[in-house]
């Protein structure tokens, strides 16, 4: 080997022992920047999570990782990702930022739940694990540990799911059309449902809302529209419903502050099971319809 070589050869290794000095003195397992923190098998001491779903997180189909910073020093949560069998996707944070956390603070992560998947254990007994990275005063690090579902909502949202998943196997069903009314009438709501061919269902009724009930010519109003019709395997064609609706209430801020006021329960019958999966009118069909309950009631513009 020439000088040069000999020499190039020792600054090479003494560089490479230098970094790994470097990386072995990180004080309180901190790490170097730009590299990924490693994988620990449970949070930092004083560190609790929960996964909560909230009112407001419904309609958009998300839900929040509670994080709860029960440590003197401040904590800073980046990427977030629950793994649970009864979704066929990881369940990832909104958006790709840190949240701050002070000591003795807590503070919700939103998080998007994708899809379901079906044939998969509804029990609470799945489990569901979170992996989190994190600093934490001088410490970084990437944690995964159990995470618990405390008012239970995943299995009943598994189960919808899939048994809409299974209605939609054997017709699609929909809000077609609607036909407002003059103050005192009622109104047309009008109910598709176009059968696949691959399966049967027995859609059965469906129920009303926080806002909009049904008119039958009685004194009471139900609360169930019978529906009663049966889709089997083979049929085709469309069928619409004339669901005759009116407001089930006239106070402005009920329309104002609306978020599930046109989302319907539908009754069916998958396989000789009675169930509910939720209907919710479009866009377009949610703005015509919230417009006719303000002119109906009275305090439209």
């Amino acid at each position: 080997m020439t000088p040069r070589r000999r020499v190039r050869t020792a600054a090479i290794v003494a560089a490479a022992l230098l970094a790994l000095a470097l990386s072995a003195c990180a004080p309180g397992g901190e790490v170097p920047d730009g590299e990924a923190p490693a994988p620990s098998t449970a949070l930092p001491d004083g560190v609790t999570v929960e996964l909560q779903q909230g009112r407001s997180d419904v309609a958009a189909r998300q839900a929040q990782v509670v994080v709860r910073n029960g440590t003197d020093a401040t904590l800073v949560v980046g990427p977030v990702e629950v793994e649970d069998p009864r979704f066929a996707a990881p369940i990832v944070r909104v958006e790709e930022r840190e949240s701050t956390i002070g000591p003795g603070r807590t503070v919700g992560i939103r998080v998007q739940l994708p899809d379901v998947a079906c044939g998969q254990d509804a029990s609470e007994d799945a489990g569901s694990t979170v992996t989190l990275d994190y600093t934490l005063g001088d410490a970084a690090g990437r944690a995964s540990a159990g995470i618990e579902d405390p008012i239970g909502f995943i299995e009943p949202l598994h189960v919808r799911d899939c048994r809409a998943a299974a209605v939609a196997e054997a017709a699609h069903v929909s809000f077609t059309d609607f036909d407002p009314s003059p103050p005192g009438e009622p109104a047309a709501l009008m109910l598709g449902i176009a059968p696949t061919g691959r399966s049967a269902v027995l859609i059965s009724g469906i129920q009303t809302t926080n806002l909009i009930t049904f008119e039958d010519g009685g004194d009471t109003a139900p609360e169930t529209f019978p529906i009663g019709l049966e889709v089997r395997g083979g049929d085709t064609g469309l069928t619409e419903v004339s669901l005759p609706i009116v407001p089930i209430r006239c106070d402005p801020h009920a329309v104002q502050e609306d978020k599930r006021g046109t989302i319907f329960d539908l009754e069916v019958e998958v396989d000789g099971e009675p169930g509910e999966i939720e209907l919710a009118a479009s866009e377009d069909l949610r703005g015509q319809i919230l417009t006719w309950v303000a002119d109906w009631c009275g305090f439209g513009a």
